[in-house]
């Protein structure tokens, strides 16, 4: 999995030379297939099921796995998803990545046409693990594996025999990050199936409000408690404060009770609504909050909360090159790069804001007021493109970033299913140690992973196709979540 990445601000004239050459190489590129994209994008998803698979699975070298999961603590959590390359079901992100997939259908899935079934679909498969997950008053169950004994191995999902350690958080041991998270998810999920299954949607929401109110009861970072299960894989670095206004902002959007309004107004200022504004992952959710609480604010209809605007702004403000506040870096053929692991992350999950904040000022007739500059919805959108474009293969090493998409792309990914044989070409259990021969091969992996976007390269446009360095050629399922919205829009507007 990915580690958590640091923020690392650029100077602005390196900044904005970057930005002029990639719109200069940006020019002569071709147009890319968005459709076919984002079929490839939702795809990558059933590759990185757990649990028993249903009959219409489509990536069929997958099989089940992990089906026993759980049961050492006395309760199912079979399901759910592998969060990387690893056989690892951590909450944190999967929770994240469920909330973004969710998003992505509210906000485009009108746009995705014969995809959006297997994009509800890809957050149904979210739900149904956290809803397991979650079925116990006080508790919340938020890893399954020993992260350590796992990635002591380099085993396919199908053969594993390492612990299946069950973890959890409690009254006693809070984790208001994680349970935030989840609360987060389930609430935004239960838009996703509102007029879809008015059933399923009241059980999701429920749900949320009763795990956000144990972690907002019982406050504390997870990993205060779970310490070396959880890091340094997925450690609360940011604080789990962000993660109750980002629950509040999703449960009060899915239920539209005032109670939930009121907890930001008075929380605002307690739980740090403006901190970290440049930044947006499955640790810190403070440019999210601020770009989705700002959409009731543009449409008029919670004007005490203009100071999320204000945020959501001046987090704009940040990503534009050429502006004075720039607080992130971009290669010289043009993609955002924080410093640290899985940078595409990064560009994934903000592109998805520009995208979603273009919108909403669309629609306001709005645009953004920067030091030196005005932003624009229309500017918004193109940065936002120019990202997806990079990931699809208009960048200086002219790969496509994600795999099985255009005519190059990654073939050694820091995968343990795609780089072993799959069981129905080799039946026989491939041991922990003896899937090591594979990790050092240089051939190509057996298996296609359709659709799985890998860390990518690094800040000067490089990229290592190797499976060693998994910091560029490990995919991961939040990685591709925001990614779907951002397909699903493009794919309509070419």
């Amino acid at each position: 999995m990915a580690p958590k990445a640091v923020t690392s601000p650029a100077a602005f004239p390196v900044a904005f030379a970057a930005f002029t050459l990639f719109l200069l190489f940006s020019a002569s590129v071709n147009a890319h297939d968005y459709s076919d994209a984002l079929r490839k994008c939702i795809l990558f998803f059933e590759g990185q099921r757990s649990g028993r698979l249903p009959p219409d699975q489509r990536l069929k070298w997958r099989s089940h796995s992990a089906l026993h999961d759980g049961a050492s603590a006395g309760v199912d959590l079979r399901g759910g998803y592998y969060d990387a390359g690893d056989n690892i079901k951590f909450g944190f992100p999967m929770a994240f990545t469920t909330t973004m997939l969710a998003w992505s259908v509210i906000d485009f899935g009108r746009l995705m046409g014969a995809e959006l079934g297997n994009a509800i679909r890809a957050v149904k498969w979210g739900t149904d693990y956290l809803l397991k997950a979650t079925a116990t008053d006080g508790v919340v169950y938020v890893q399954v594996g020993d992260a350590n004994s796992d990635h002591s191995c380099w085993e396919r999902p199908e053969d594993m025999d390492t612990l299946r350690t069950v973890y959890k958080i409690d009254r006693n041991h809070p984790g208001s990050d994680v349970a935030g998270e989840t609360a987060a998810a389930l609430a935004a999920a239960s838009i996703v199936f509102r007029s879809r299954d008015p059933v399923y949607s009241r059980i999701l929401l429920n749900r949320a409000v009763k795990v956000f109110r144990f972690a907002d009861t019982y406050r504390g970072a997870y990993s205060d408690y779970l310490k070396s299960a959880v890091c340094p894989f997925y450690c609360d670095i940011n604080g789990y404060q962000d993660e109750l206004l980002w629950a509040a902002a999703w449960l009060h959007k899915a239920s539209r009770i005032r109670q939930y309004r009121e907890y930001i107004v008075r929380n605002e200022v307690i739980l740090r609504a403006g901190d970290t504004i440049n930044e947006f992952g499955w640790d810190n959710k403070h440019a999210g909050i601020n770009v989705l609480i700002s959409k009731e604010v543009l449409m008029g209809k919670s004007p005490n909360l203009k100071s999320f605007q204000n945020n959501a702004d001046a987090f704009i403000c940040s990503l534009l090159p050429g502006t004075a506040h720039l607080q992130v870096q971009y290669s010289p053929g043009g993609l955002i790069f924080k410093a640290g692991g899985s940078n595409m992350q990064h560009v994934t999950s903000l592109s998805f804001l520009l995208l979603a904040y273009s919108n909403y000022l669309s629609h306001a007739n709005r645009v953004v007021p920067c030091v030196d500059k005005t932003a624009s919805p229309a500017l918004l959108k193109s940065l936002a493109r120019r990202q997806v474009n990079y990931i699809l293969g208009d960048n200086p090493m002219r790969m496509s970033y994600m795999v099985g998409y255009g005519p190059r792309y990654p073939q050694r990914i820091h995968h343990r299913g795609s780089s072993l044989p799959s069981v129905r070409v080799h039946p026989a259990h491939i041991g922990c140690k003896a899937g090591s021969r594979y990790f050092f091969s240089p051939d190509p992996n057996p298996n296609v992973l359709v659709g799985a976007v890998v860390g990518g390269p690094n800040t000067t446009d490089a990229f290592p196709d190797s499976r060693p360095f998994f910091q560029e050629t490990e995919p991961t399922t939040y990685i591709n979540a925001p990614l779907v919205g951002l397909l699903g829009y493009f794919a309509s507007h070419p």
